[in-house]
């Protein structure tokens, strides 16, 4: 197994692509601590994983208020007794997100809140615990979004991934002579929730949207969980600061 004996944190795991990386980390050996706002979701996660004969415990989670992140990752140490991988999953992508021209800061501020500022309070308050014991993973997941232009614009989703690629960048160069790594990935148009909730229900939409993706298929969550699995696990130990575009070819898409 390719995750023995480890322990990981997966942000937002109660659905879409965290529910499906706490599944494939815990079918690996992986002890997965499931970081999760709602409470039902959070719940139906661990008693999913743990009934396919893996180890899954839920720990309540509001990753944009530093005291709730704080508690968890407090409570998550002390019951595994380490933290070998943190897998920063949690993200949002409203509707109301557009142009910096149309967006409110409300939803700025919403869309940074979960996006970004997640990543820097479960970063601040986990590394010390990976530094203690002299190694460990960081996966922030970023989008290929960040790395190209878009004249549907959601800026503030936009904005906070790029900004997670520069956070990976720094932290890569602060804390791998602790014995820490820290990667990004930036998945393409995944098939969760999150994205055929709104962005994939008008056929049309879709169908503009899939003309421009070389594979012929968007992409699903394991696409994604598995080269997270690379870089959670031994693996990659070489691997650090690196961008991992896992989107099908289309951002190497000219027309």
């Amino acid at each position: 197994m390719r995750l023995k004996d480890k322990v990981c944190v997966i942000t937002g795991a109660g659905g879409g692509m965290g529910l499906k990386a706490a599944e494939m980390f815990a079918l690996e050996g992986a002890s997965v601590a499931i970081f999760e706002l709602n409470e039902q979701a959070g719940r139906n996660a661990e008693t999913m994983i743990r009934g396919l004969g893996g180890h899954a415990e839920f720990f309540h989670c509001d990753v944009s208020r530093e005291e709730s992140v704080k508690q968890a990752v407090t409570a998550a140490h002390h019951r595994f007794g380490r933290i070998d991988v943190l897998y920063n999953n949690a993200g949002i992508m409203p509707e109301s997100d557009h142009s910096v021209i149309d967006t409110s800061v409300e939803v700025w501020d919403l869309v940074m809140g979960i996006n970004l500022r997640s990543m820097f309070l479960t970063c601040k308050h986990v590394i010390p615990h990976m530094i203690e014991q002299g190694n460990g993973s960081i996966i922030n997941i970023a989008s290929f979004v960040a790395l190209v232009g878009c004249s549907v614009p959601q800026d503030a989703y936009t904005a906070s991934k790029g900004a997670a690629i520069s956070l990976t960048k720094s932290l890569a160069i602060q804390f791998r002579p602790q014995g820490i790594r820290t990667n990004a990935i930036c998945p393409g148009p995944i098939e969760t929730p999150l994205m055929t909730e709104w962005l994939l229900k008008d056929e049309e939409a879709r169908q503009i949207r899939l003309g421009r993706q070389p594979s012929g298929r968007f992409g699903r969550p394991e696409d994604i969980v598995n080269c997270a699995l690379y870089l959670a696990s031994d693996e990659s130990d070489w691997t650090n600061g690196a961008v991992l575009v896992v989107d099908g070819g289309i951002t190497s898409n000219y027309f």
